[in-house]
This record gives C-alpha cells, structure tokens and sequence, in this order.
C-alpha cells in the first residue's frame, strides 16, 4: 500500500511541477491521469519497490553524490590518458562480480559502471557483470568492489 501511495503522490507532483496549471479543472484532469496509471499500474501487477523507489532516496542521494565525486575523478583520468602525447592504451574486458540480491541493485550497478568515464558494461548477468574498460587502471578490482557495495548498500540497504 505505501508503494500505490508514495508512486501516487509523486506522479502528480510531477504532472502539476512538470503542467504548471493551479486551475481546478486542469488539477482534476492531472489527477484523473494520475488514477487511470495506478489503475495500469495495478491491473498489470507491477507495483513493487522497484516500481516505486521513492522511500529509498534517503539512501540513494547519498550514493548519487558519492558517485559524482567518482564519476569527476575517473574523467580527470580519461582527459588525462587522451591528452598524452603519446596514447598509451590497452582496452580489455573485465568480469566483475556483482554482490546484489536485486534487480535494482544489479541495474543500479550496471548503470553507475557506464556512467563512469573510461568504463562501460557490456553484459549484465546474475553473479557478474562484463565490463568494458579503456585502460588497464579503469579496470581496478578495489574500485569496482567499493562501488559494487555501495550501490546494494543504496538500493537494497545491505550487501551480500
């Protein structure tokens, strides 16, 4: 029930944010769109904590900012290893293990490994995803380790 209530309240947040209309009847319209999704949402059995990952802001923003501070450090890194004279480096593919129990934290991952300068993922399985990486120092077992607990830590508020 929380999930049908914080998905209701945020979609018409955003329709009346995103609208910009404060007249009655325009407001009737946004939360009659509003009702019409949660009955999609509803009929397609879908709503669950993936669906509605609003109560878990409390743990994401802070995964977010911590992310952006990696995020600046491995573009510094890339801008540094493009701007050598000469370009020294040697793509390879790196399995790494995912420690998620989720869904959500396997996607929350991926996503945070490609939004990552100098690194892409590739393949998402159950126990590990494939990564791409631009240098051999991208590629580093540590770093994925910390980002790979940090986002089961944000998204599942544990880790395996």
């Amino acid at each position: 029930m929380i999930y049908a209530v914080s998905l209701s309240l945020v979609l018409a947040l955003l329709w009346w944010i995103l609208s910009g209309y404060d007249k009655v009847i325009l407001l009737s319209f946004g939360a009659a769109s509003v009702f019409i999704a949660m009955v999609l949402v509803f009929r397609m059995r879908i709503l669950d904590r993936e669906t509605s990952p609003f109560l878990r802001l409390p743990t994401l923003i802070p995964y977010y900012t911590w992310l952006g501070g990696e995020v600046a450090k491995s573009c510094i890194a890339v801008v540094k290893a493009s701007l050598k004279p000469e370009i020294d480096i040697t793509p390879r593919l790196v399995r790494v293990p995912v420690k998620a129990d989720t869904d959500l934290a396997r996607c929350v991952f991926a996503n945070s490994i490609t939004l990552t300068p100098g690194t892409v993922s590739v393949e998402v399985e159950d126990d590990a995803i494939l990564v791409h990486a631009l240098d051999g120092s991208f590629s580093d077992a540590d770093a994925f380790a910390e980002m790979n607990l940090n986002a089961a830590r944000a998204t599942d508020g544990r880790a395996k």
